[in-house]
């Protein structure tokens, strides 16, 4: 597996991890459905596509208000680069959470 976001970012909202009793399990740790996505951890390497995840201090409620936040972050430019051209798309790691 390929780092994920909460590594990364260190933010600690993983399962276990040092902030979840102040912010709450972050959506990406536990998305099950994304797992394999972009080779992480649940939702760990697509965190973008995912509604309710914290951008900035903000948790992001629309996929509109992710990618707007997402555009330049760190990390997602980071998955990108590795993944290269052939990376899933929100709508696709979308429809596939609905599945």
């Amino acid at each position: 597996m390929r780092q994920n976001c909460w590594e990364f970012k260190t933010c600690g909202r993983e399962p276990g991890g040092a902030r979840v009793h102040e912010m709450g399990v972050c959506p990406a740790s536990t998305a099950t459905k994304a797992h394999g996505i972009h080779g992480g951890q649940n939702g760990g390497r697509c965190c973008w596509a995912l509604v309710g995840t914290l951008c900035g201090g903000i948790e992001q409620n629309s996929l509109v208000a992710k990618l707007h936040q997402c555009v330049g972050c760190d990390f997602r430019t980071m998955v990108e680069t590795e993944e290269g051209p052939a990376r899933l798309q929100p709508a696709e790691i979308d429809a596939r959470m609905h599945h």
